[in-house]
């Protein structure tokens, strides 16, 4: 997606994506990642999700990556928290506690930029992304971060009966895409998250499921 696309989603209050509460899976899931505080996390395409805070709650050092201001800005208002903020070169650099946001093109951040990554948290960053985008997304992250635990979730329900943003990301393309550097590309666990959801069944879809995988480096 253009950026215009979420600065404009952003500046009409159009984000659905965001969740009002920690997701389920990331309190349920994490732990068995085997990544322990204080260990370093990133959080590509975060928006003000509350996610950031519980990891830095549990410890964690947490890197942030997002491209609208307003996002970043609401987070820490809306937490209450007051961040220094820096330029770095094209980045603005939102920092409190233990928590650092880089706001600007995730595609532009570098490994020198960001230092060394202990793990990373994906529930709205794959997703978000068009098909031709995610190859260039999985590249990009494997050059700032190398290969390292991740927990992704994803959705999957047949594209052809609803647009994205967050796009269907199916099992066979997470193989695809990640099984050369990663065990746990069949999903720990797949919830149906459709039934009793009206909205989206009016709108023709028979199937959507919400689902986390446990990605662990492959040894060679």
């Amino acid at each position: 997606m253009e950026p215009e696309f979420w600065h404009q989603r952003w500046l009409e209050n159009r984000i659905g994506f965001h969740q009002g509460e920690v997701n389920p899976y990331l309190r349920k899931y994490w732990g068995l990642l085997g990544v322990s505080a204080p260990a370093r996390i990133l959080v590509p395409l975060c928006g003000k999700s509350l996610d950031l805070l519980w990891l830095v709650q549990q410890g964690y050092q947490v890197e942030g990556v997002e491209l609208s201001e307003l996002a970043v800005r609401a987070f820490f208002d809306e937490q209450g928290m007051t961040p220094s903020v820096t330029s770095r070169s094209d980045w603005q650099v939102w920092e409190a506690e233990k928590l650092r946001l880089w706001c600007g093109d995730f595609f532009a951040l570098t490994a020198a930029d960001l230092g060394p990554i202990d793990a990373v948290y994906d529930r709205a960053a794959l997703i978000a992304l068009p098909k031709a985008l995610r190859l260039r997304y999985v590249q990009h992250m494997h050059r700032l971060v190398g290969p390292v635990p991740h927990l992704l979730i994803t959705l999957e329900y047949p594209q052809a009966l609803m647009d994205g943003p967050p796009f269907a990301v199916e099992q066979p393309e997470v193989q695809a895409l990640l099984g050369a550097n990663y065990t746990g590309t069949q999903p720990h666990v797949c919830d149906d998250v459709l039934t009793g959801n009206d909205r989206l069944q009016q709108r023709g879809l028979d199937r959507l499921n919400e689902c986390v995988y446990l990605l662990q480096v492959r040894k060679k």
